[in-house]
């Protein structure tokens, strides 16, 4: 919990509150049905929590946003993002329902009421959205297709609205056929640690797709 004080500091008394019972609810439901590696839980806060954020490090969301997250398994990046933006609304998205019910419920054992939860695959949502988060679901030039339609013409924010992917490796060979305009924000130049070395946030602007 430290780690997300260190590099938000501003957080309300709520959000502080919210972020810390994380960690428990998501201990709780992960015994029953596993949605986080089990590697990972011992360092949940840094490779969970804080990575999702880092797309908050790149584009802060004007209140009245819409995102969805695609492949949200049990919620990230799209619980973290919504503790931190309570005034967007935000969409999360997967195809395997016991990951969406642990999704529902986190949402619900926190209070956060800018969560919906659908289990759906992509196609089948007919929404459009500001914004589409997403973490290392697939390769960026399978997960484009996925979002066609899915943006809003208008946009509110500081970016035009696209798409915000969190992303590890080499992403030259990756990203060579994305014909849409994109930048990688390495994740190492933000956050300290081993681990965001190789981790990256991928802007890719959907205007006039």
């Amino acid at each position: 919990m430290e780690l997300i004080l260190k590099y938000f500091p501003d957080l309300t008394e709520e959000q502080r509150s919210q972020f810390e019972r994380l960690e428990e609810l998501y201990l709780f439901w992960n015994a029953q049905i596993n949605v986080i590696s089990r590697k990972d839980t011992d360092d949940f806060y840094e490779r969970h929590v804080l990575h999702s954020l880092g797309i908050a490090k790149i584009m802060e969301f004007t209140p009245g946003s819409s995102v969805m997250d695609i492949g949200t398994g049990g919620g990230f990046p799209g619980i973290p993002l919504a503790i931190l933006f309570p005034e967007v609304q935000f969409h999360l998205v997967d195809s395997i329902g016991k990951k969406i019910k642990v999704v529902k419920e986190v949402a619900q054992a926190l209070g956060l009421k800018n969560v919906r939860a659908t289990h759906a695959r992509a196609e089948e949502i007919k929404e459009q959205f500001d914004f589409i988060v997403s973490r290392a679901v697939t390769a960026m030039p399978a997960f484009l297709p996925w979002t066609k339609g899915k943006f809003k013409k208008e946009g509110k924010n500081p970016l035009p609205n696209g798409i915000l992917y969190l992303k590890g490796g080499d992403l030259k060979e990756e990203m060579a056929p994305v014909k849409q305009k994109f930048t990688i924000h390495t994740l190492q130049t933000i956050f300290a640690g081993e681990f965001f070395e190789t981790k990256a946030v991928v802007y890719v602007d959907m205007t006039g797709n």
